[in-house]
């Protein structure tokens, strides 16, 4: 009997998503909510939830309420995410993301400005990119500007070497999600008999 092959959905990434537009709606209705959930290292230990709340938070423009830092960090989590999650499903994509997350801002607390308060999903966003660069590295993607699909490892290190040098990136955060990232990455490959690979 045949059954025809569907696609599973991503509920995962449709679910961050649509958490990280609610906490920038609140955040744009009351900005002094950021300074809340924002991390910032040297007072992470009297506000320990800022590791978890700080990856939702993202830049607002004074003068526009429109973000590009959080159209960039849900454009790719989606197209990554939805990749990555339907490779290792939900509860495994979940796990990179948060862990990616984390880990990503206590990177920052080590190796960051202590009195500089970090914000964004990309410390998390960035362990999704470096599992899905283990697990499948010859995938090719689109990279604006560039007018041809490159692999995806080399996408990634590109982007991870050329954004770092822009002023107010937390670098640390990317480093430590891409750490996160690829080690998961690696995990997953040597259990690929329990994981539907396309």
């Amino acid at each position: 009997m045949y059954q025809r092959y569907r696609r599973p959905e991503a509920y995962a990434v449709l679910a961050l998503i649509a958490v990280n537009l609610i906490f920038f709606i609140v955040t744009l209705i009351n900005r002094e909510l950021i300074s809340t959930l924002w991390l910032q290292p040297a007072v992470w230990t009297r506000e320990p939830w800022t590791l978890l709340t700080s990856m939702f938070v993202h830049s607002i423009p004074s003068n526009f309420p429109l973000s590009w830092h959080l159209i960039a960090n849900m454009f790719t989590l989606y197209f990554l995410g939805t990749y990555l999650c339907n490779i290792v499903r939900d509860t495994r994509f979940l796990i990179v993301y948060f862990v990616g997350g984390i880990i990503g801002g206590f990177f920052y607390i080590w190796l960051g400005d202590p009195y500089t308060p970090v914000i964004g999903a990309s410390g998390a966003i960035f362990a999704v990119a470096g599992a899905l660069t283990t697990i499948a590295p010859k995938i090719r993607v689109i990279v604006f500007p560039i007018p041809a699909p490159v692999p995806l490892w080399v996408a990634i290190i590109g982007i991870a070497l050329i954004i770092s040098f822009f002023p107010g990136v937390a670098w640390q955060a990317h480093l430590g999600g891409l750490v996160v990232g690829l080690i998961s990455g690696f995990i997953f490959r040597k259990q690929k008999r329990n994981i539907f690979f396309f």
